[in-house]
Protein backbone atom coordinates (compact mmCIF):
# COMPACT_ATOMS: atom_id res chain seq x y z
CA UNK A 1 0.00 0.00 0.00
CA UNK A 2 1.02 3.64 -0.67
CA UNK A 3 1.58 4.08 3.45
CA UNK A 4 4.54 1.30 2.68
CA UNK A 5 6.49 4.09 0.92
CA UNK A 6 5.45 6.85 2.00
CA UNK A 7 5.55 7.14 6.27
CA UNK A 8 3.76 9.44 7.78
CA UNK A 9 6.22 12.93 8.73
CA UNK A 10 4.46 13.69 12.18
CA UNK A 11 7.39 13.28 14.24
CA UNK A 12 6.74 12.99 18.28
CA UNK A 13 8.64 15.06 20.67
CA UNK A 14 11.53 12.85 21.37
CA UNK A 15 11.57 11.83 17.53
CA UNK A 16 12.23 15.67 17.02
CA UNK A 17 14.98 16.25 19.97
CA UNK A 18 16.90 13.10 18.72
CA UNK A 19 16.97 14.32 15.09
CA UNK A 20 18.25 18.03 16.37
CA UNK A 21 20.72 15.81 18.46
CA UNK A 22 21.82 14.42 15.49
CA UNK A 23 22.53 17.39 14.19
CA UNK A 24 24.23 19.08 16.36
CA UNK A 25 26.28 15.93 16.82
CA UNK A 26 27.23 16.09 13.00
CA UNK A 27 27.94 19.52 13.38
CA UNK A 28 30.35 19.24 15.94
CA UNK A 29 32.25 16.38 14.93
CA UNK A 30 32.27 18.52 11.38
CA UNK A 31 33.98 21.86 13.18
CA UNK A 32 36.79 19.40 14.74
CA UNK A 33 40.14 20.31 13.18
CA UNK A 34 42.82 17.73 12.25
CA UNK A 35 40.22 15.24 11.75
CA UNK A 36 40.67 11.94 9.53
CA UNK A 37 38.77 11.67 6.55
CA UNK A 38 36.03 9.16 6.37
CA UNK A 39 34.47 8.99 3.48
CA UNK A 40 30.99 7.29 2.71
CA UNK A 41 29.33 7.30 -0.82
CA UNK A 42 25.68 7.09 -1.43
CA UNK A 43 23.39 6.30 -3.84
CA UNK A 44 19.08 5.92 -4.44
CA UNK A 45 19.17 2.79 -6.63
CA UNK A 46 15.97 3.16 -8.93
CA UNK A 47 16.97 4.90 -12.28
CA UNK A 48 20.33 5.97 -10.37
CA UNK A 49 22.41 2.81 -10.35
CA UNK A 50 19.30 0.18 -11.32
CA UNK A 51 16.28 -0.07 -13.23
CA UNK A 52 13.43 -2.26 -12.96
CA UNK A 53 10.26 -3.22 -14.60
CA UNK A 54 8.16 -3.08 -11.20
CA UNK A 55 4.65 -3.07 -11.35
CA UNK A 56 2.08 -1.34 -9.09
CA UNK A 57 -1.60 -2.51 -8.50
CA UNK A 58 -4.53 -0.78 -7.97
CA UNK A 59 -7.56 -1.88 -6.40
CA UNK A 60 -10.71 -0.25 -6.19
CA UNK A 61 -14.66 -1.79 -5.41
CA UNK A 62 -13.12 -5.14 -6.36
CA UNK A 63 -11.47 -4.08 -9.39
CA UNK A 64 -7.97 -4.93 -9.86
CA UNK A 65 -5.39 -3.06 -12.28
CA UNK A 66 -1.41 -3.58 -13.16
CA UNK A 67 0.33 -0.21 -14.27
CA UNK A 68 3.63 -0.32 -15.20
CA UNK A 69 5.87 2.92 -13.97
CA UNK A 70 4.83 4.55 -17.20
CA UNK A 71 1.73 4.33 -16.88
CA UNK A 72 1.40 4.79 -13.15
CA UNK A 73 3.46 8.27 -13.64
CA UNK A 74 0.73 8.94 -16.06
CA UNK A 75 -2.41 7.79 -14.28
CA UNK A 76 -1.28 7.27 -10.56
CA UNK A 77 -2.38 10.94 -9.38
CA UNK A 78 -5.81 10.65 -11.00
CA UNK A 79 -6.75 6.98 -10.00
CA UNK A 80 -5.78 8.21 -6.39
CA UNK A 81 -7.82 11.23 -6.05
CA UNK A 82 -10.56 8.64 -7.55
CA UNK A 83 -10.05 6.19 -4.05
CA UNK A 84 -7.83 3.82 -5.92
CA UNK A 85 -6.06 2.12 -3.50
CA UNK A 86 -2.13 1.44 -4.50
CA UNK A 87 -0.35 -1.52 -3.58
CA UNK A 88 3.72 -1.12 -4.05
CA UNK A 89 4.89 -4.29 -2.66
CA UNK A 90 5.83 -5.71 -6.19
CA UNK A 91 9.06 -3.29 -5.09
CA UNK A 92 9.80 -5.56 -2.92
CA UNK A 93 11.54 -7.67 -5.60
CA UNK A 94 13.73 -6.27 -9.12
CA UNK A 95 12.22 -7.55 -11.74
CA UNK A 96 14.38 -7.66 -15.20
CA UNK A 97 16.57 -5.27 -13.73
CA UNK A 98 19.68 -3.86 -15.37
CA UNK A 99 22.76 -0.79 -14.83
CA UNK A 100 20.93 2.74 -14.19
CA UNK A 101 23.52 5.98 -15.65
CA UNK A 102 25.37 5.83 -12.75
CA UNK A 103 26.06 2.18 -12.59
CA UNK A 104 29.63 2.34 -13.90
CA UNK A 105 30.68 5.21 -11.68
CA UNK A 106 29.36 3.54 -8.02
CA UNK A 107 31.73 0.49 -9.68
CA UNK A 108 34.53 2.82 -10.00
CA UNK A 109 34.15 4.15 -6.82
CA UNK A 110 34.27 0.57 -5.21
CA UNK A 111 36.86 -0.21 -7.07
CA UNK A 112 39.37 2.52 -6.31
CA UNK A 113 42.11 2.90 -3.92
CA UNK A 114 41.91 3.84 -0.53
CA UNK A 115 38.83 3.13 1.80
CA UNK A 116 35.30 4.19 1.38
CA UNK A 117 31.90 2.77 2.39
CA UNK A 118 29.40 2.44 -0.15
CA UNK A 119 25.34 2.69 0.88
CA UNK A 120 22.82 2.19 -1.17
CA UNK A 121 19.68 4.30 0.09
CA UNK A 122 16.36 3.73 -1.56
CA UNK A 123 12.50 4.55 -1.00
CA UNK A 124 11.97 0.69 -0.91
CA UNK A 125 10.92 -0.98 1.84
CA UNK A 126 13.04 -2.55 3.87
CA UNK A 127 12.23 -6.15 2.29
CA UNK A 128 13.83 -4.93 -0.96
CA UNK A 129 17.45 -5.22 0.45
CA UNK A 130 17.93 -8.98 -0.74
CA UNK A 131 16.92 -8.43 -4.48
CA UNK A 132 19.17 -5.18 -4.70
CA UNK A 133 22.03 -6.85 -3.04
CA UNK A 134 21.60 -9.70 -5.58
CA UNK A 135 21.14 -7.85 -8.85
CA UNK A 136 24.19 -5.42 -8.19
CA UNK A 137 26.40 -8.37 -7.14
CA UNK A 138 25.03 -10.03 -10.51
CA UNK A 139 26.51 -7.05 -11.94
CA UNK A 140 29.93 -6.66 -10.21
CA UNK A 141 29.05 -4.19 -6.85
CA UNK A 142 29.08 -6.54 -3.79
CA UNK A 143 27.73 -4.32 -0.91
CA UNK A 144 27.26 -5.83 2.35
CA UNK A 145 23.34 -6.29 3.22
CA UNK A 146 23.66 -4.17 6.18
CA UNK A 147 24.33 -1.42 3.74
CA UNK A 148 21.43 -1.47 1.57
CA UNK A 149 18.90 0.91 3.40
CA UNK A 150 15.17 0.87 2.48
CA UNK A 151 13.61 3.84 4.31
CA UNK A 152 9.85 2.64 3.10
CA UNK A 153 10.04 6.70 2.39
CA UNK A 154 9.79 8.60 -0.69
CA UNK A 155 10.38 11.87 0.66
CA UNK A 156 14.01 13.94 0.56
CA UNK A 157 13.65 14.95 4.09
CA UNK A 158 13.66 10.90 5.00
CA UNK A 159 16.79 10.82 3.00
CA UNK A 160 18.59 13.63 4.07
CA UNK A 161 17.75 12.58 8.07
CA UNK A 162 19.60 9.68 6.92
CA UNK A 163 22.50 11.61 5.81
CA UNK A 164 22.92 13.90 8.66
CA UNK A 165 22.55 10.51 10.89
CA UNK A 166 25.46 9.40 9.26
CA UNK A 167 27.53 12.53 9.51
CA UNK A 168 26.97 12.07 13.34
CA UNK A 169 28.69 9.18 12.83
CA UNK A 170 31.73 10.62 12.25
CA UNK A 171 31.34 10.51 8.27
CA UNK A 172 32.72 13.81 6.70
CA UNK A 173 33.52 13.25 3.10
CA UNK A 174 29.89 12.88 1.60
CA UNK A 175 28.91 11.77 -2.38
CA UNK A 176 25.23 11.56 -2.92
CA UNK A 177 23.94 10.90 -6.01
CA UNK A 178 19.63 10.29 -6.95
CA UNK A 179 17.36 10.82 -9.54
CA UNK A 180 14.78 12.83 -7.93
CA UNK A 181 15.99 16.45 -8.18
CA UNK A 182 14.06 16.88 -4.72
CA UNK A 183 16.02 14.52 -3.19
CA UNK A 184 19.07 16.28 -3.97
CA UNK A 185 18.13 19.34 -2.91
CA UNK A 186 17.39 17.95 0.30
CA UNK A 187 20.95 16.28 1.16
CA UNK A 188 22.70 19.35 -0.27
CA UNK A 189 20.47 21.60 2.35
CA UNK A 190 21.11 19.19 4.68
CA UNK A 191 25.25 19.27 3.80
CA UNK A 192 25.06 22.61 3.60
CA UNK A 193 24.34 23.16 7.08
CA UNK A 194 26.66 20.74 8.66
CA UNK A 195 29.72 21.53 6.67
CA UNK A 196 31.69 18.64 5.69
CA UNK A 197 33.22 18.24 2.27
CA UNK A 198 30.42 16.73 0.06
CA UNK A 199 29.42 16.42 -3.67
CA UNK A 200 26.02 15.64 -4.82
CA UNK A 201 24.75 14.40 -8.15
CA UNK A 202 21.00 13.96 -9.77
CA UNK A 203 21.19 11.14 -12.25
CA UNK A 204 19.83 11.19 -15.32
CA UNK A 205 18.18 8.78 -17.76
CA UNK A 206 16.82 11.31 -20.64
CA UNK A 207 14.47 9.04 -22.02
CA UNK A 208 12.55 8.55 -18.65
CA UNK A 209 13.80 11.75 -16.95
CA UNK A 210 10.37 13.28 -16.95
CA UNK A 211 8.57 10.02 -16.07
CA UNK A 212 11.03 9.47 -13.19
CA UNK A 213 10.24 12.68 -11.86
CA UNK A 214 6.29 12.29 -12.02
CA UNK A 215 6.64 8.76 -10.51
CA UNK A 216 8.51 10.21 -7.31
CA UNK A 217 6.13 13.44 -7.01
CA UNK A 218 3.10 10.79 -7.15
CA UNK A 219 4.98 9.13 -4.60
CA UNK A 220 5.18 11.88 -2.52
CA UNK A 221 1.87 12.79 -2.63
CA UNK A 222 -0.41 9.90 -1.47
CA UNK A 223 22.73 11.55 -17.80
CA UNK A 224 25.22 13.68 -17.99
CA UNK A 225 27.12 11.27 -16.20
CA UNK A 226 30.27 13.16 -14.17
CA UNK A 227 33.10 10.88 -12.37
CA UNK A 228 33.18 12.29 -8.72
CA UNK A 229 37.30 12.89 -8.17
CA UNK A 230 38.34 10.60 -5.18
CA UNK A 231 40.88 11.85 -3.23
Amino acid sequence: KEATMNASERLTDNEIRNELNKRDKAISLANKVNKKPKKIRVFDFDDTVGTSKNKVFAEKDGKKITLNAEEFAKRGLDLIDKGWEMDFSDFNKVTDGGKGPLFDLMKTMKDAKGKRDMFILTARAPESAPAIKELLKAMGVDIPLENIIGLGNSTGKAKANWIVSKAAEGYNDFYFADDAYQNVKAVQDALDVIDVKSKVQQARISKYEDLSEAFNKILEEKTAEQLYKEN
